[in-house]
């Protein structure tokens, strides 16, 4: 029945590598069941059978979908069933489209959609580079014109040594966690999150998962030799030559008179004349091609860039190829958040809010590796006005999705462990306004509000991007480049880091890949912008973490008990803890491990509320200082509760350090009161004194 079913394999990082073909899908263009160690994913290709109308752009979809089976688990939503994406999903078919889009003809417009299935999940093996490399076969082998194949490798760092597709054990303990893409010939696509990793160190990763990619495209190669499809012609949107040297001479002047600035609402403003003027002229001329002569326009001030940069050396907004634009730095903005920075680059400009809550509001997670929760959230939200347009918001998109995941992946290196810092921290990165490189201007503010914030991280980060123009064999990069500089250049290269190294890359091609010196270049031209960025600007406007957070923000403490005595804190049916949190206005997180988290809006209640549970899980101490309630009150003195369950006697001479003659006219039901553990009798009763208890604070304080 299958007669064309074929199977390859490969040894791929000391694991086989399987790819079956003809079996499966087979009314898509192209198909594989890549098989990964026990990580199974089917990829498949489609493309329309005729290019899209009234469009400017080559229309890819990719989609990477995580199907809760492949885990042995049934989705925790309502349907019990997948719905939208995950945001990890939605990063795995960023990373798989970032390499895949430049290698497609520019002037097609035929739809293709790339779809990788996940049916099982080995977790030893990443889906993510299985995904990749089998989207890479699915279209090299199809009738999709395309100039691949690429492959992927996923790249640690583990004691010292690069590991190529690390094992989840090899994982948790890697300073590094790099995903590569790439021809046989060059790099197509970085990206990475790594813990202060140096240049050069970084470097030797990215050769060496090359040099990986290299034998899994000669692999592929294999493949389509053997089972490839000869390639479709495709009607091409090509700009006419004749079209594009008559709109030329007409306006070229003037587009180059219209682009010499650095304000980006002026440039706009000066080239809305110029599209009216060659409509006017040509509308009539080329009557069945209109759409066309935008597409000139465009063409057109990317040539005009384009030549400024590589002949002339001349940026846009006048600056030298090495200059950043104008920096500013501010935070403590917004009174009642708990911490704000503002981070300004020309006319990019983001403001960056810190939330900081208990643990209990960590972000659950229901996806197909093995991490369950994350209490670190970054979000990224580019509103249309940004960029001076009237789009309505409709939620974040693929792009926002990304620049949070990267903004979040920079500062995860120096986040404080949840032992040092009990908190759940939520940072949303509001994009007020866009000029190019928002995602690292997101790094920027992000850092300067978990300073304002008072959250002690390792150090402070900073993100800076670095273009590139090519031309044949001719090349040359620009650090901090601008929207045009973006949109009609061929990279954006976006480090973050502190002063001793990376924590995150992600670079974006529009050419058919980098060679090891112009990554070199690129690393070593965002390092310098970094620490620029770092000493001049950001540590001037706050250079540590606030040494107290602020008055707005819950105040939190950590216990660590006996897990034995985790049922004595909670009580039957939750009653102790219940009445802990309702007596000291506090919130009480217990986890199986013993760790028990409190918090609320006032240091003393929270400190109460701890002192409550210490005393729960041991036995009072004579000597011990306590607070306690007041619960009944007899002619001779006053029982106060120190603890659920832990009851004592104030005897009425030891209320006050004078004669009292009633109880009721120093204390009542209800009162909490300081008490000090005088003794405790045979039968485990205590002794309790509150006058010894206020004159050992009086003292404490006099010697303060």
């Amino acid at each position: 029945m299958f007669e064309n079913a074929r199977r390859f394999e490969t040894e791929f990082a000391g694991r086989k590598l399987v790819v079956e073909t003809g079996k499966l899908a087979q009314l898509a263009n192209g198909s594989c069941m890549m098989r990964y160690g026990e990580t199974a994913v089917l990829c498949t290709a489609t493309m329309s059978q005729k290019p899209r109308d009234g469009i400017d752009f080559f229309p890819l979809s990719v989609d990477f979908e995580e199907k809760l089976y492949s885990v042995g688990r049934i989705p925790g939503s309502f349907l019990r069933r997948e719905s939208r994406p995950s945001d990890k999903a939605v990063l795995a078919s960023r990373v798989v489209d970032r390499p895949m889009r430049p290698l497609f003809p520019k002037d097609m417009r035929n739809d293709v959609s790339i779809v990788m299935t996940v049916m099982s999940v080995d977790q030893d093996c990443s889906p993510e580079i299985t995904g990749m490399i089998g989207a890479s076969i699915a279209v090299a082998i199809s009738d999709i014109p395309w100039n691949g194949p690429i492959a992927g490798v996923a790249t640690g760092l583990v004691d010292g040594e690069i590991v190529i597709n690390p094992t989840a054990e090899q994982r948790e303990k890697s300073d590094l966690q790099l995903t590569v893409a790439g021809t046989a010939e060059k790099v197509v696509m970085i990206e990475a999150g790594a813990n202060e990793i140096d240049n050069e160190t970084m470097l030797k990763a990215i050769i060496k998962s090359h040099e990986e990619i290299q034998k899994l495209v000669a692999f592929i190669n294999e493949i389509v030799a053997a089972v490839g499809k000869e390639k479709k012609p495709f009607e091409s949107v090509e700009v006419p030559h004749e079209m594009f040297d008559e709109v030329s001479a007409l306006v070229i002047d003037k587009v180059r008179i219209a682009m010499d600035t650095d304000d980006k609402t002026v440039r706009d403003a000066a080239l809305l004349p110029i599209y009216e003027e060659v409509h006017a002229a040509f509308d009539e001329k080329y009557a069945d091609n209109i759409g066309m002569l935008d597409e000139c326009l465009y063409k057109l001030q990317k040539f005009v860039v384009r030549r400024w940069l590589l002949d002339d050396g001349k940026r846009v907004d006048g600056r030298a190829i090495n200059e950043i634009r104008p920096l500013a730095a501010e935070v403590d903005l917004l009174p009642r958040v708990h911490g704000s920075g503002l981070f300004t680059r020309g006319q990019t400009q983001v403001l960056t809010t810190a939330t900081l809550a208990m643990t209990s509001e960590a972000q659950l997670l229901d996806g197909i590796d093995n991490e369950t929760e994350k209490r670190y959230i970054h979000h990224y939200n580019f509103p249309s006005y940004s960029v001076g347009e009237t789009r309505p918001s409709r939620g974040p998109g693929r792009r926002e999705i990304g620049h949070g995941a990267l903004a979040e992946r920079a500062l995860v290196p120096v986040i404080p462990s949840i032992d040092e810092f009990p908190y759940t921290i939520r940072l949303v990165s509001e994009v007020l306004s866009s000029n190019g490189s928002t995602s690292q201007g997101s790094v920027c503010g992000s850092t300067l509000a978990l300073m304002d914030a008072g959250v002690p991280i390792k150090a402070p980060v900073a993100g800076i991007s670095c273009g590139l123009i090519t031309e044949g064999e001719r090349w040359m990069t620009m650090v901090d480049i601008q929207g045009v500089e973006d949109f009609f250049g061929d990279m954006d290269f976006k480090v973050a880091g502190t002063h001793k190294g990376i924590t995150a890359i992600q670079m974006d091609i529009k050419i058919d890949g980098l060679t090891y010196d112009i990554i070199k270049e690129a690393l070593e031209k965002c390092y310098k912008a970094r620490l620029y960025i770092l000493d001049e600007i950001m540590l001037k406007a706050i250079d540590k973490p606030r040494e107290e957070l602020s008055k707005y923000a819950p105040k939190m403490r950590t216990v660590t008990i006996d897990v034995d005595k985790i049922s004595d804190v909670i009580g039957k049916g939750g009653k102790v803890i219940q009445r802990i949190c309702a007596e000291c206005e506090v919130k009480i997180d217990v986890e199986e491990d013993g760790r028990v988290f409190v918090s609320g809006t006032d240091s003393d209640n929270v400190q109460r509320a701890i002192t409550i549970i210490e005393t729960i899980v041991a036995d009072p101490e004579e000597g011990a200082m306590y607070y306690g309630k007041v619960t009944r009150i007899i002619n001779i003195g006053a029982f106060v509760e120190i603890a659920p369950g832990k009851e004592g006697m104030v005897h009425i001479s030891k209320l006050e350090d004078h004669r009292v003659e009633k109880v009721e006219d120093v204390v009542s039901v209800g009162d909490v009161i300081p008490v000090k553990v005088l003794g405790i009798d045979d039968r485990g009763r205590l002794n309790l004194s509150r006058k010894d208890a206020i004159a050992a604070i009086k003292a404490k304080q006099s010697n303060q």
